[in-house]
């Protein structure tokens, strides 16, 4: 009884996996599956959200387009990174969560069967949105090295066509912590003007690098800054997974038809959460929270490669996972998930539909167990493989 938008569309296997889990009940079992994390969210977020709860014009629909607040945040967070001004009332518009806002932005672009660029391996939640919306996901590979994820520029700018209505990107990228610069922006470039489409950089994770050096946003790019449309979100560097807010930052023209598929689409965000949002955005020791939270990341990712230096695990640059070639192990991925989980009491998630080399992979997440917990990690998977 599938109707057809849904024929292509896969699960994304974290579900399964987190409902075992749960199900399970074991405070032994290390939840590596599901992108989690223990840290807690900024102090002026949770303050925030409390007084909101008090406040009437937190429990409205209006404005449908999100709170001035939050809109005035996301522009100027947007805007200093990307080294350009955007307007609140015209330039952004609030979203529940990243996600949403990608879906709503594709909604806005896609003609069917066009062809939306997007990395492979890749999130599986973004390419069954490229499908969702009727558009052809067309995947550039990343390679996988003994430093990590590299992306040729020529070969993702070679897979801009006539075809193309988006670039879909995500820096860091998720589930592989792999890195785009200033090199893929400079080839992209022509590529987008020459095809006239647009480049959707989801910005949910870009603060959360591994080597700290400075994020390379494509809208500071002078041949993509009036072709990029950036979707950000707070479940990632801000930690509030559960506030459901997001925002999408782009020229004018665009955003009054993403505005439209918002009004036609989950209408508005959590009321209660806009102003937290816009709070932690805006503090002036933003910056400061993020790196501290992803220094803590950094430091469970290398744990993890540490106790694992035995297998074919892939390092990431950034990002809250690291996936391990199970393919190279001489299993499928769904296989070693099930042994680990069974023998090893690990829960982590299959890659099968996180693009067509997401077959070969098994999906870790360091963002929810601190490093103590981790410090068997490596007996674990030998009691799975062994």
């Amino acid at each position: 009884m599938t109707v057809s938008r849904l024929r292509h569309i896969p699960g994304i296997g974290v579900n399964e996996i987190g409902d075992a889990a749960d199900a399970a009940n074991d405070p032994d079992l290390l939840r590596l599956e599901n992108l989690d994390t223990d840290i807690r969210p900024p102090r002026v977020a949770l303050e925030a959200t409390l007084a909101a709860v008090h406040e009437d014009a937190a429990n409205s629909y209006l404005p449908f387009q999100g709170h001035r607040v939050l809109r005035a945040a996301a522009a100027a967070h947007v805007g200093r990174l990307a080294g350009r001004r955007y307007d609140p009332d015209t330039e952004v518009v609030g979203v529940a969560g990243g996600l949403n806002g990608v879906l709503n932005t594709l909604l806005a672009l896609v003609e069917p069967g066009q062809e939306v660029v997007i990395a492979d391996p890749i999130y599986a939640g973004l390419v069954n949105r490229i499908r969702l919306a009727g558009g052809v996901p067309r995947h550039v590979p990343a390679t996988a090295t003994p430093v990590g994820w590299i992306t040729d520029p020529e070969r993702l700018a070679d897979a801009v066509g006539p075809d193309t209505a988006a670039v879909l990107v995500m820096t860091p990228a998720m589930p592989t912590g792999g890195m785009l610069d200033g090199a893929h922006w400079d080839a992209l470039a022509g590529a987008v003007a020459r095809h006239d489409c647009w480049v959707v950089y989801d910005a949910a994770m870009e603060r959360i690098r591994f080597d700290a050096s400075p994020v390379p946003h494509p809208a500071a790019h002078p041949g993509l800054a009036a072709r990029t449309i950036t979707v950000g979100s707070a479940s990632k560097e801000l930690r509030l997974i559960g506030w459901r807010v997001g925002w999408v930052v782009g020229p004018a023209e665009i955003m009054a038809d993403i505005n439209l598929v918002g009004l036609t689409n989950v209408v508005c965000q959590v009321g209660i959460a806009q102003q937290a949002v816009a709070a932690a955005l805006s503090a002036p020791d933003a910056d400061a929270d993020v790196a501290a939270a992803t220094g803590t990341w950094r430091r469970r990712s290398e744990a993890i490669l540490h106790q694992l230096a035995d297998y074919p695990c892939v390092p990431p640059a950034g990002g809250w996972s690291l996936l391990v070639d199970t393919a190279a192990m001489g299993l499928p991925p769904e296989e070693a998930s099930r042994r680990l989980f069974e023998r090893g009491r690990v829960a982590a998630t299959p890659m099968t539909g996180w693009g067509p080399r997401g077959q070969h992979y098994l999906r870790l997440v360091f963002a929810n167990e601190p490093v103590e917990r981790l410090a068997d990690l490596g007996a674990r998977f030998h009691a799975a493989f062994d």
